[in-house]
């Protein structure tokens, strides 16, 4: 039903205890979120970041296989549809801008994910999804943005603006305003160090706003919103298994309001977690602490 995908992979004899329990893989009749998995990192590779990424959609489902009580006190889960995994487009040779296979692989994975997302929307469910590089938020909200047909505003958590001209894991927020399916970019969690002026400067040009993380919660309001959470905005404490590790992000303590917040938005479009890399993972805190946004963000969604 889904183009472009493949059904997910699931630990076996997930238990009945278990909030994965209830998610259904068979149809999204009577859901109201449709998951999607973006194992897709040449976008990384093409900006050098460290290879893992293609990994994160299935890790993140067996650390959400452990996690999460089916029937929690207080609240109850919204139904949630597996869509399964966007297909990339194969390619397996070295990635670099000077390749041009790797330039047709990326669009290509790009394209699919796009229409396995306007899919999802057209449903009637709320798309969310796991990859993979941080490119592949551009195709997701890229997708959704031909449902909505207007443009949306966009709150990212990243320590780069990811506002390259060039191909890669870094290009995905300039081409979200290049093609006008957003016309207003937050972010949280910028690092300084690590983004160009010329970066910042077209990022402040098109009217961007850089949020403090510890102060008030300041989502964009009067409009579909999407939102992105790149895990390597998280410190490398909490988040070692990422594209691009952070020697000095945020707590999860300090995300999780705005998680909360982006769920409770009246006019939320789409919401990603994003950069979750196994590889470099070996103890799985940081698949583990992805499948915890998710459930934080399940749990603050108001009642539909």
């Amino acid at each position: 039903m889904i183009p472009h995908t493949t059904p997910g992979v699931w630990p076996a004899d997930i238990p009945a205890a278990r909030f994965a329990s209830l998610v259904r893989c068979d149809r999204p009749e009577g859901c109201r979120v449709g998951l999607l998995g973006l194992p897709q990192d040449i976008g990384v590779r093409l900006n050098n970041g460290r290879p893992g990424a293609a990994e994160g959609p299935r890790e993140f489902r067996r650390a959400l296989a452990r996690l999460g009580a089916a029937r929690p006190d207080g609240h109850e889960w919204p139904r949630g549809f597996d869509a399964g995994d966007v297909v990339p487009a194969a390619f397996d040779g070295p990635a670099s801008l000077d390749n041009s296979d790797a330039i047709a692989a990326l669009h290509e994975t790009h394209r699919r994910i796009s229409e396995a997302s306007l899919a999802i929307a057209d449903a009637g469910l709320l798309p969310i999804a796991v990859g993979g590089g941080h490119d592949c938020t551009f195709a997701f909200v890229q997708g959704v943005h031909r449902q909505i047909r207007s443009p949306m505003a966009g709150l990212y958590f990243d320590p780069h603006l990811d506002v390259r001209e060039t191909p890669g894991s870094g290009m995905g927020f300039r081409r979200l305003i290049e093609v006008g399916a957003a016309d207003l970019l937050s972010i949280v969690g910028f690092d300084a160090i690590v983004n160009s002026h010329e970066h910042v400067s077209w990022f402040r040009e098109q009217g961007g706003q850089m949020l403090d993380p510890a102060g008030p919660l300041q989502l964009p309001q009067g409009r579909p919103l999407f939102v992105s959470v790149d895990m390597d905005s998280i410190d490398a404490s909490s988040a070692p298994g990422v594209s691009a590790m952070n020697p000095c992000g945020l707590s999860p303590s300090q995300l999780v309001p705005w998680v909360e917040a982006a769920a409770a938005h009246p006019r939320l479009a789409c919401f990603d977690i994003m950069e979750l890399s196994p590889p470099h993972d070996p103890d799985g805190r940081t698949a583990r602490l992805a499948a915890y946004l998710f459930l934080t963000f399940l749990r603050a969604l108001p009642p539909a």
